[in-house]
């Protein structure tokens, strides 16, 4: 029951740091409550983009005749596309436990809560609760769907992202708030296959209100042309589900207009709220913020032995984010000399379609940090491989440092720029300036020429606009 390091969760932050930490020769466990993997292989990130997929599929096949083919009448299977992203799912979660045996990993199944003196304690399903001591304790319990006041989830009516991909039939309308990437995706994937969709964000920019504008606008004309209802600056009041379906009142935050919205299903995506409740946090004297525990740079809590990652510190809530610092972390326990992790430089990814991809700081940001700027942008209606893949929306949008040339963002939306933004983020720790990215030779015909000749049209440079 004597551990160098006992993980707390198994998500994308929990299961990386637990296999780090095995590499460096540390004896591990991890807790589980639910299944291996987290949140994000199970219910977030990977089936999701499962669901996606397969909404993009259905769209290629309506529109095959524009590639020379000709098919029958399509039709989309709805529980089959569930079905299917549940079997990704697991799979992944095969995946991860046989990542855990690999590594020599003890799996402890239940749940666990804190105890004074660099202890676990973990009631399993039989009611069981059995003790476990460790030298380090990483807390890494995740996040769950934030519950707004006037929007309580019933998982019926009023339903959360787990219980929008695992439906049991396809709502005829469905009214979604929240604007963010949960919100956009979900939106995306019922529009595709014929629900009328009604997206309501509070923030006044609308679609993905953290992205740049540029980037909102533009998917907000896309979504639009799909046939969605987007009403931006715009409060849910109240919904009433006392009839057959919901009736949600919204009102206008600038003109204060009411709206009443009939709906067969309201999907609740106003973002993340950290677990952090009935984990032993107060008994064990580890200090959070609201809601949110307190780390410094390595990730350790003002208690000794106890350190925290992911969603239940400051920081965005993304799986990637969770997994750099749980390397940081346990590379740090291990007493290696890691750097900190450059939150300036984290890669925002929504995979709506198309899809949307950042790194850096905004337009408005920059200018408010006081830059001055060179800003270029390069639409794929000029891209010849976007022409040759058929889908020509879309944009690349860097910005650079007038003085200096430093990278200071980049903003892109169009299909598969999640695959380009690495490039950025790679460019950006390289401290690679904007001249450097002009004279960068990219290959022809890619996507991520767009990159080029955006940083050349921020000079003056720009061959094909």
């Amino acid at each position: 029951m004597q551990y160098d390091l006992i993980v707390i969760g198994s998500g994308p932050g929990g299961y990386v740091a637990a296999i780090r930490a095995a590499q460096l020769g540390m004896n591990t466990a991890v807790i589980e409550k639910e299944s291996l993997g987290g949140i994000c292989l199970n219910w977030g990130c990977i089936p999701t983009k499962a669901l996606l997929k397969s909404a993009q599929v259905f769209e290629y096949i309506q529109h095959a005749e524009e590639y020379g083919i000709k098919v029958g009448n399509s039709k989309a299977d709805f529980t089959a596309m569930v079905q299917r992203s549940r079997s990704v799912a697991d799979g992944m979660s095969k995946g991860v436990q046989f990542l855990m045996r690999k590594n020599k990993i003890t799996v402890i199944h239940g749940t666990a809560a804190l105890v004074p003196g660099n202890k676990v304690s973990v009631a399993g399903s039989d009611g069981q609760t059995t003790e476990y001591s460790a030298k380090h304790i990483v807390v890494a319990t995740g996040g769950r769907a934030k519950q707004l006041p006037n929007l309580p989830i019933d998982g019926e009516k009023v339903i959360d992202y787990r219980k929008a991909m695992t439906l049991e039939k396809q709502p005829k309308s469905m009214v979604v708030v929240g604007a963010g990437a949960i919100g956009v995706e979900f939106a995306y994937f019922y529009r595709a296959l014929g629900t009328e969709v009604t997206i309501v964000e509070f923030l006044e920019q609308g679609l993905l209100p953290r992205e740049d504008p540029d980037i909102s606008k533009e998917l907000t004309k896309l979504y639009t042309k799909k046939g969605m209802k987007i009403l931006a600056n715009t409060s849910v009041e109240s919904v009433d589900t006392k009839g057959k379906g919901c009736a949600v009142l919204v009102k206008n935050r600038q003109t204060g207009a009411t709206e009443t919205i009939q709906c067969d299903v309201v999907l609740s995506a106003a973002g993340v709220t950290p677990n952090t409740e009935n984990i032993g946090l107060e008994k064990a004297g580890v200090k959070t913020d609201r809601g949110m525990i307190e780390v410094d740079s390595f990730y350790r809590t003002n208690i000794p032995g106890i350190y925290a990652i992911g969603d239940v510190v400051p920081g965005p809530a993304l799986a990637h984010v969770a997994s750099a610092e749980g390397i940081i972390c346990v590379e740090k326990i291990a007493g290696h000399h890691p750097e900190p992790l450059d939150y300036g430089n984290i890669p925002s990814c929504t995979y709506c379609s198309p899809e949307v991809a950042s790194v850096g700081y905004t337009e408005e940001a920059a200018k408010a940090a006081g830059y001055e700027l060179k800003v270029g942008k390069f639409p794929f209606s000029a891209s010849g491989k976007a022409s040759a893949g058929g889908d020509k929306s879309g944009v690349v949008k860097v910005i650079f440092d007038a003085k200096y040339g430093e990278f200071l963002g980049a903003h892109f939306i169009g299909q598969n720029v999640t695959e380009m933004i690495a490039e950025v983020v790679a460019a950006r720790k390289l401290e690679t300036t904007g001249h450097e990215m002009v004279k960068t030779v990219h290959p022809h015909p890619t996507m991520s020429e767009a990159i080029m000749e955006a940083a050349a049209a921020a000079y003056g440079e720009v061959i094909h606009l």
